[in-house]
C-alpha cells in the first residue's frame, strides 16, 4: 500500500500529466451531454404546428419586394474590409499602451515600424483611390 501511494503522489506532483487534464475533460463531457440532451428534448417534446406563417421567410416586418440578387457595388465591402483591417491594427497598440515602461527602446522602435507599415498601407489605399467614393 505504501508503494501505491509513492505512484500516487508522483503522478499528482508531475503538472504535466495527463491527470490534471481528467477535470477539463469531464467537464467538457458534461456540458456536451446537457447540450445533447437539451437540443433533443426541445425537439422531441417541442410543438409542431407548421403553418404558412411559420413557413415564411422572416424580414423584419418589411414586406420583401424584387429579387434579393442586385449587384452590389465593391465600395460597400471595400470600406468594411478596410474598417476591420484597421480596427484590427488598432488594437494592437494596447498591449504596447500597457507596457511601454518595461519594453523600452526596442519596443518603441517595434511600435513606430508597425506605424510605419501601418502609414505605408494606408497611403496604398489612398493612391488607389479605394476611399473615393465619385465614379
Amino acid at each position: 500500500m505504501n508503494m501505491y501511494l509513492l505512484q500516487a503522489s508522483a503522478v499528482a506532483q508531475n503538472p504535466d500529466n495527463a491527470f490534471w487534464f481528467f477535470p477539463v475533460g469531464l467537464q467538457l463531457l458534461v456540458a456536451i451531454g446537457i447540450i445533447i440532451v437539451m437540443m433533443a428534448g426541445s425537439h422531441l417534446l417541442g410543438p409542431k404546428r407548421k403553418t404558412s406563417d411559420k413557413l415564411e421567410n422572416f424580414a423584419s416586418g418589411i414586406a420583401s419586394h424584387g429579387d434579393a440578387r442586385h449587384p452590389m457595388a465593391i465600395k460597400y465591402f471595400l470600406v468594411a474590409i478596410l474598417f476591420v483591417l484597421f480596427d484590427v491594427e488598432v488594437i494592437f497598440f494596447y498591449p504596447y499602451a500597457v507596457n511601454f515602461r518595461e519594453l523600452g527602446w526596442n519596443g518603441f522602435f517595434a511600435v513606430l515600424m508597425f506605424v510605419g507599415f501601418f502609414l505605408c498601407g494606408f497611403t496604398y489605399i489612398l493612391k488607389k483611390g479605394a476611399i473615393k467614393w465619385e465614379e
